[in-house]
């Protein structure tokens, strides 16, 4: 095992020498200040005989298994700082994310690297402890001497997650702020591995992601977690906030999971909502639950009949947001009913003018906005949908029905 590696194990209880060589106590916490650095120990914090004392990082001469040796020993008394980061208190036994492995661990232990350059040492903390490894070394710590476990430890597979890969976990918003602690690296995880670190998680840590995630990615690790849950994390928010996640859901998970609510509740947060997104979704929570209106969504793509090829492409370059799901778009005819249906990939075939209905299928499977949810989904499996649309009662098109919203319907159960 290296000499330039120290573990919060072996650090916590070290003895700290001043000048001289006398001890000054013994070590009890290490604290960060991630809006100076977010790896290096900024500060030692020293139980001496009557109170505790701050070592600056700058007042260390030298770090090993044999102790701390200061080249400046004016010390002061440690006050309490919500600007740090304090290892033992707020890091160590504490759930963090590892947003490498997409999981929730729990640390038994940190790794520090320790430069030294010149008569100045510094630790650094690498990374997080979790494994069997780390747990043994608590478990003997005190009985054994360091070097020993050392050496006993190598026959164990360590487990670690390097630091810049954890994500700590902080309720209090104000404390997060001071903290610099970010939801960035959530962010660019997929909503469905963001969802299943989140249903691990207690709910007050959930509030506390909810709260700071981008509303947009919010809202799509909202869509994949358990129904239930996803009422427990809106009811937990403001309004206000509960209302920007929502906006960006789709209309029918919006309505779906506010269905769910206390009509108190689900009308605050509706209040909170733009115009058109809010209308929307209302028109939605009118429809019985067990209804194809109760499972549709409406972001579909309907183009005249008189339509061309040119005409679907602008019309799709002005609702890019469309794009990940949309496979088909429908056409009306003069009347406003459906008249047929045009598979995307068909438009690379033809030239730009060719008019739609020359490529459309006529025959198209439809149902009801009052049809039973059971029956959609039948429609949907013995034709191997991947939208259905659903109709008005003028016989106009108001919504699709796809592979999603079946899944969505069959999880509420």
């Amino acid at each position: 095992m290296s000499e330039h590696v120290l573990y919060l194990t072996e650090l916590v209880g070290l003895e700290v020498h001043d000048t001289r060589g006398r001890r000054i106590g013994r070590i009890r916490d290490a604290g960060l200040v991630p809006r100076v650095d977010p790896a290096r120990v900024d500060q030692f914090l020293v139980g001496g005989d009557l109170a505790w004392l701050t070592v600056r990082h700058d007042q260390v001469a030298r770090i090993g298994l044999d102790g701390i040796f200061l080249r400046d020993d004016r010390l002061v008394p440690y006050y309490e700082d919500e600007y740090v980061l304090r290892v033992v208190r707020d890091l160590l036994d504490q759930q963090i994310i590892d947003v490498h492995g997409r999981k929730v661990v729990r640390v038994n232990d940190v790794t520090f690297e320790i430069r030294q350059a010149n008569d100045h040492a510094t630790l650094r903390v690498v990374e997080v402890d979790v494994g069997v490894r780390s747990m043994a070394r608590r478990l003997v710590k005190g009985i054994l001497a360091p070097r020993v476990v050392r050496r006993l430890q190598e026959a164990i597979t360590p487990r670690s997650i390097r630091w810049e890969f954890c994500n700590i976990l902080e309720p209090d918003p104000q404390r997060r702020l001071r903290l610099n602690i970010s939801h960035r690296a959530l962010e660019n995880l997929h909503p469905a591995d963001l969802a299943d670190i989140v249903e691990e998680l207690s709910p007050e840590d959930r509030e506390a992601i909810f709260r700071e995630l981008d509303s947009e990615v919010a809202a799509e690790a909202l869509s994949e977690i358990d129904p239930r849950m996803q009422v427990q994390i809106l009811e937990s928010l403001e309004a206000d906030r509960a209302a920007d996640i929502v906006e960006d859901m789709a209309p029918d998970q919006a309505a779906d999971v506010l269905g769910e609510m206390e009509e108190e509740t689900s009308e605050r947060i509706l209040d909170e909502m733009e115009v058109d997104e809010k209308t929307e979704v209302q028109e939605l929570l009118e429809h019985a639950e067990d209804s194809a209106g109760g499972m549709m969504n409406t972001e579909f793509l309907l183009l005249p009949i008189d339509a061309t090829v040119e005409d679907a492409l602008e019309a799709l370059r002005k609702n890019e947001e469309l794009a990940d799901f949309l496979h088909t778009l429908f056409l009306y005819d003069e009347t406003g009913r459906l008249a047929g249906v045009v598979a995307l990939p068909r438009l690379l075939l033809v030239p730009p003018g060719t008019p739609l209905a020359d490529i459309a299928n006529p025959n198209v499977v439809s149902t009801t906005v009052n049809e039973k949810a059971d029956r959609a989904i039948e429609l949907v499996d013995k034709y191997n949908l991947t939208q259905l649309p659903v109709l008005g009662e003028e016989g106009e098109m108001v919504g699709i029905i796809t592979a999603d919203d079946v899944i969505s319907y069959l999880r509420r159960d």
